[in-house]
């Protein structure tokens, strides 16, 4: 058992959410359920009962009830839920209509702006109609290359009202990198912004929002938010014009939300790039379930709350935030380094703005940590009660910093899922204790295991991480996938040989048998994750490999010091060696033409790279390795020999 280090106290558990979902499922099903655990158990014997539950207690709003909750748990995937129900996504995150505040922005600048719920449906509705008069209708696509603006929020409710498909992009992608994403799914519609601030410095987009919509012929008008300049020049880029110019002039005061089924696409989002260009990934209400229940029950969302997390808008926790508007809660928006001036910057503005609750990647935890900050001691954070954290696992020294340094009294409530299910598979809890360097629990209906190789459950070791149910927020289907073939190799094809079809995510997980609490230990599969940040592989060779000298090369990600660092091993041809200019070349190319985040940690010349008989890179062989883990698939290689280069480079690996 690990290091206990928060128990909630009888009043917290009382108080909660959780607490009272317990009490409304014991009278709606005459049951007698007194324990989280006891409440899983039966969310995952009881699955169509359970989220016939949450649509209740999370009184979501739609024009026709549905006739069943799922029509077959045996299709997996593929399951069909709420059956004939009709709906709206933005409807319910717009419940209301008061002058309570649903948005406040504060970029790095200082510049701070709020919005009140009566404001933001005003503006939903005006975006809405000026987007209707453009001619876009349910199914067209919508996508976004913003900063994490109210803009940006307006534009997605506006967008989902209609019944389009929201796709989005943060501004810190390159051109290149937005193409491979929205250039696939041929918007009609593109929302940019001119450029954003980091660390101080302004950084100009324009020149990319110019390539991206000169080469995505699908586009009938590009809308500019002004976020360094008040009126930018926009005449390079071909049907563009200003937010402001595009609002309808006439003030809406209602908004005319488009009633659809439950599975009508919501939401596009996008897989890393690990095996070529980004999956685009068909999302629908079964988002919007999801969320409620983490949001309402695991996070203990309530509507005085001010909730904020560390994001953008290519994040699906970006997303995630959002629905917090369904509580009627203040969502704060940050855009900017968190760590500029100084890394006091969040912590003063959770005390500034009484942020309640306040989420964040490992990385940035791990940081603070190095940078020996206090926030406790430096900062006013009474009214902080909870910390949500994801993107990469977090040690169990990087929890207890937590409580020793920032406050003794707060959920940690780390989380983990993916982009994938734009959710978790494991979450925290407001009614359980947390112990160090273990996410509380399974979050409910998700039918969580751990397998070993050989497809059996373990419990107290590592294994792979698999869900044994189907789930609502699962994707409909991969966009240009019309058989679902791709859907089906990406997450159902590893234990299939044993007879059992499960969802296997691709991280390595232990499941506590002593708390019932789970330990992440990284990625299984090909994804990078530097800083929380999902990144592909395919999207760093796609760079690397153009370049002069280089013949091949393959990236891998290595648990380091609370993170995770991604390692480049590059195939030179001969006359070539890896000189520091090379090095300093490969770097730069890989920041300008995709991101910083792809930039590697170290950088290795290799003789030869691991390939499958069908001329795959095995990435994860060497991951293996590199992390100290059996390498299981070596009958599989047509040259396993390049296994041995990377086995001798593991201790100076290990000492840089």
């Amino acid at each position: 058992m690990g290091k206990l280090l928060w128990q909630p106290s009888e009043e917290r558990i009382k108080l909660s959410n959780m607490n009272r979902f317990i009490d409304f499922v014991n009278k709606r099903y005459d049951l007698r359920i007194d324990s989280y655990f006891q409440l899983y158990d039966w969310s995952i014997g009881n699955i169509t009962d359970f989220w016939d539950a949450v649509w209740q207690f999370g009184e979501i709003r739609a024009s026709e009830m549905y006739d069943s909750v799922v029509d077959d748990l045996t299709k997996f995937p593929g399951a069909r839920w709420f059956v004939g129900a009709r709906l709206n996504f933005a409807e319910n995150l717009l419940r209301y209509r008061d002058e309570h505040v649903a948005c406040l922005f504060r970029g790095e600048t200082e510049k701070l702006a709020t919005m009140t719920y009566g404001e933001l449906n005003c503006g939903v509705a005006c975006l809405a109609r000026s987007m209707r008069e453009a001619g876009i209708v349910p199914g067209d696509r919508v996508g976004a290359y913003t900063p994490n603006l109210m803009e940006t929020v307006i534009a997605m409710l506006a967008s989902v009202s209609i019944g389009a498909i929201w796709a989005s992009c943060g501004a810190e992608l390159r051109a290149q990198a937005v193409l491979d994403r929205i250039g696939q799914i041929k918007p009609k519609v593109l929302f940019a912004a001119d450029g954003y601030w980091y660390k101080g410095k302004a950084f100009s987009t324009l020149p990319d929002v110019e390539k991206v919509a000169k080469e995505t012929s699908s586009l009938k008008k590009v809308i500019v938010v002004s976020c360094l300049k008040e009126k930018p020049d926009i005449s390079n880029i071909p049907d563009a014009f200003h937010f402001d110019e595009f609002l309808c002039l006439e003030k809406q005061s209602k908004i005319q939300f488009e009633q659809l089924p439950f599975d009508h696409p919501v939401y596009i989002v996008f897989s890393s790039g690990t095996t070529g260009k980004p999956k685009c990934m068909v999302q629908g209400c079964g988002v919007l379930i999801n969320h409620l229940k983490e949001l309402i029950l695991h996070t203990d969302l309530k509507r005085d709350d001010k909730i904020t997390y560390l994001t953008s808008p290519s994040w699906m926790m970006w997303h995630w935030l959002i629905s917090s508007l369904a509580v009627g809660a203040t969502i704060v928006l940050y855009d900017g380094n968190p760590n500029y001036p100084d890394p006091y910057t969040m912590w003063k503005l959770v005390q500034d703005e009484k942020i309640t609750i306040f989420g964040c990647s490992a990385s940035y935890l791990n940081y603070l940590r190095g940078e020996r900050v206090t926030p406790g001691k430096e900062c006013d954070l009474s009214s902080l009660r909870e910390i949500s954290q994801t993107g990469s696992p977090l040690s169990a020294e990087g929890f207890e910093w937590i409580y020793r340094e920032i406050k003794e009294d707060i959920h940690f409530n780390s989380i983990s899922g993916g982009t994938d299910i734009n959710g978790c598979f494991a979450i925290g809890n407001p009614i359980l204790p947390v112990y160090a360097g273990e996410l509380q629990t399974p979050a409910l209906a998700m039918k969580v295991k751990a397998y070993d190789e050989r497809g059996n459950p373990v419990i107290d070791q590592e294994g792979e991480l698999v869900c044994e149910a189907p789930f609502p927020s699962a994707p409909l289907y991969f966009w240009n996938d019309p058989n679902g073939e791709v859907y089906k190799e990406t997450y159902f094809t590893l234990y299939k040989f044993t007879g059992k079809n499960v969802w296997r995510h691709g991280d390595w997980i232990m499941i506590h048998g002593d708390t019932g609490g789970i330990t992440f230990f990284g990625r299984s599969d090909a994804t990078l994750k530097p800083s929380g940040v999902r990144v592909g592989t395919a999207e760093i060779y796609d760079v690397v490999e153009k370049l002069q000298g280089i013949v091949d090369s393959l990236a891998v990600g290595q648990q380091w010091k609370g993170d995770e660092r991604v390692i480049l091993f590059v195939k030179l041809a001969p006359g070539y060696s890896l000189t520091q200019d090379l090095q300093n070349h490969i770097r730069r190319e890989l920041r300008d033409k995709a991101s910083p985040r792809h930039v590697p940690a170290l950088i290795f010349e290799t003789p030869d790279i691991p390939y499958t008989y069908n001329m795959k890179k095995v990435e994860i062989a060497v991951r293996n390795i590199i992390n100290r883990r059996p390498v299981t698939n070596v009958a599989a290689l047509v040259n396993p020999e390049s296994l041995e280069h990377f086995e001798r480079i593991l201790e100076k690996l290990e000492g840089d």
